[in-house]
């Protein structure tokens, strides 16, 4: 039995009907819906199998007036706040299949919402340039921030953080004027996060974050490419940058980092030093005057043969995490070649024949090398952080 709510002036109750006086009936919904007088006396339950929100207006309810909502749709349905309103939680006001909560009403215009389960949990915070996208099928809001040099990630409310760092690329390696003699590639900086989304759970306070710098060029040919640097969120997570690219007189191999710098001559170069989101660099061709690949994030580089570099290895796309357009991260470059300079991986810069080698032009990606002269730099990666609205 279900009783008979609201209630008039001079209604009779059954003694039945006051026995069951907390059975509320059900206010089924199949579209957004904006909370009217009178839902308070019923439970305003969404079901729909694409994202909807139940939205609270101002002066509608009274102080102490309880208001519960629950989704039983496949979409997350989401509580909005309307103009003038104010809705606090410690939780989340997004709802999953199956969640619910309920809104206590503590002015006209002020509510807390007690979030009772398979709520998305998500935190809140600041730092870099926030922008609002749109995840999955049904669509989710997000907030995702961009961090792309050092500073403090700033929870405010304690929770869930999807997050995807990529290290910063590595410098090409140096080959002395006169000589001819190919530079490796430089090694792409780590990625994590591709393979699932990692997310960590963070406590309120003043987080901060480093972004790898990127490697410079060798200034010697007896030293490999400098690696580039690691990113971090405090000691929470971190990844490491890519390994230098290879230099003629020495480091014929280059470096180990997330992925290896490209190898010089007939030297092989190092693995990788980390197996998520690193590849090894390419080999070099046999003579000096050529320089595999330096290895990606989505693929090794490719080793020099006869008078061509080596290519360099793919970078990965991360618009699945971002949104938007392609977009490739942490590439590795060509490797320098007497002929041919080795061929950009997706994202990355070419080896070149003469002249100083290509600098990288997307995060995380290592610097190109040359014939003849000092290889590209590397890039600065980036830090990526979102959560739910």
């Amino acid at each position: 039995m279900t009783t008979p709510f609201p209630f008039v002036a001079g209604q009779v109750l059954t003694a039945a009907q006051l026995n069951d006086i907390q059975n509320l009936p059900i206010s089924d919904k199949t579209a957004s819906y904006t909370l009217i007088a009178g839902d308070e006396t019923k439970r305003t339950m969404m079901n729909n199998a694409s994202a909807t929100t139940i939205t609270v207006n101002n002066s509608i309810f009274t102080v102490g007036d309880v208001i519960q909502v629950a989704n039983k749709g496949a979409g997350t349905c989401t509580i909005t706040a309307g103009a003038g309103v104010t809705i606090n939680t410690s939780g989340s006001l997004s709802l999953a299949q199956y969640g619910g909560g309920y809104l206590v009403a503590i002015s006209a215009s002020s509510f807390l919402f007690f979030n009772l389960g398979s709520g998305a949990n998500y935190g809140v915070a600041t730092g870099g340039t926030a922008t609002t996208i749109s995840v999955g099928s049904p669509a989710q809001s997000y907030t995702l921030l961009t961090i792309s040099t050092d500073t403090n990630l700033v929870v405010s409310k304690s929770g869930l953080f999807d997050v995807l760092l990529i290290g910063g690329g590595a410098g090409g390696g140096f080959s002395s004027a006169g000589a001819p003699t190919a530079t490796g590639g430089g090694g792409a900086g780590g990625v994590l996060g591709l393979v699932s989304t990692c997310t960590i759970y963070l406590e309120a306070s003043s987080i901060a974050v480093d972004v790898g710098a990127g490697g410079a060029a060798s200034g010697s040919s007896f030293n490999a490419g400098s690696p580039g640097l690691n990113s971090a969120i405090g000691n929470f997570i971190g990844v490491p940058g890519g390994g230098g690219g290879g230099s003629h007189e020495r480091n014929y191999s280059g470096s180990s980092g997330a992925s290896s710098g490209g190898a010089v001559a007939s030297a092989s170069a190092l693995d990788a030093a980390f197996t998520i989101g690193g590849n090894k660099g390419g080999n070099g061709g046999g003579t000096n005057s050529i320089a595999g690949g330096g290895g990606g994030s989505g693929s090794a580089g490719g080793n020099g043969s006869s008078t061509t570099g080596g290519s360099g290895g793919n970078g990965s796309d991360i618009s699945t995490f971002i949104t938007g357009a392609t977009a490739y991260r942490a590439a590795g470059a060509g490797g320098g070649g007497s002929g041919t300079g080795g061929a950009a991986g997706n994202g990355g810069v070419a080896g070149v024949t003469s002249g100083t080698g290509n600098n990288a032009n997307t995060a995380g990606s290592g610097g190109g090398g040359a014939n003849n002269a000092a290889g590209g730099a590397g890039a600065a990666g980036i830090v990526y952080v979102r959560f739910k609205i």
